[in-house]
């Protein structure tokens, strides 16, 4: 009985598999929107100011990253919980996929994290402008949670790792 339900139990790691899957359709959902901004901003270029280009520059490169995080999580989170990939046959498989452990995967999701969120502050402040001081200090307030988070989590991460070498 305790065999079987180990078995079960083991086996569940499976429901994950579509939750990946999903994960590769928002990529597809981000590209739309890639689409969709440089269709937008493309023609206007000629005429766009500085910061105009610079915004429409941002928000292409949060699009990117988003879109790189969710294929370090769909990778890094299916060879961890899942199954691992059988990746002899791909010749330009990245070097990193299969070896970030689950500590990596954490501090890789908080940095893009704080990544994107800077963007986001960023592009906040080149239209500092039609932004009330209000939702400024939101935003400045949100992207230092996410820095102080990353900050305690990878020192976390470095204290257990020197508990344990001991």
């Amino acid at each position: 009985m305790e065999r079987l339900f180990e078995q079960a139990l083991f086996a569940s790691r499976w429901l994950l598999a579509p939750f990946y899957g999903a994960l590769a359709i928002g990529i597809l959902v981000l590209l739309v929107k890639l689409l969709q901004e440089l269709a937008h901003f493309v023609p206007h270029m000629w005429d766009a100011t500085e910061s105009q280009v610079v915004l429409g520059v941002l928000t292409m490169v949060d699009l990117s990253l988003t879109a790189s995080l969710l294929i370090i999580v769909m990778f890094s989170g299916y060879e961890n919980f899942v199954s691992k990939i059988d990746h002899a046959d791909h010749k330009d498989w990245p070097a990193w996929m299969g070896t970030i452990d689950f500590t990596g995967l954490k501090l890789k999701l908080v940095s893009s994290i704080v990544a994107i969120s800077a963007i986001s502050l960023l592009k906040a402040f080149m239209d500092v402008k039609a932004m009330s001081d209000r939702d400024l200090a939101w935003l400045v307030g949100i992207h230092m949670v996410f820095v102080v988070s990353g900050l305690l989590m990878a020192l976390t991460d470095r204290l257990i790792a020197g508990h344990h070498d001991r």
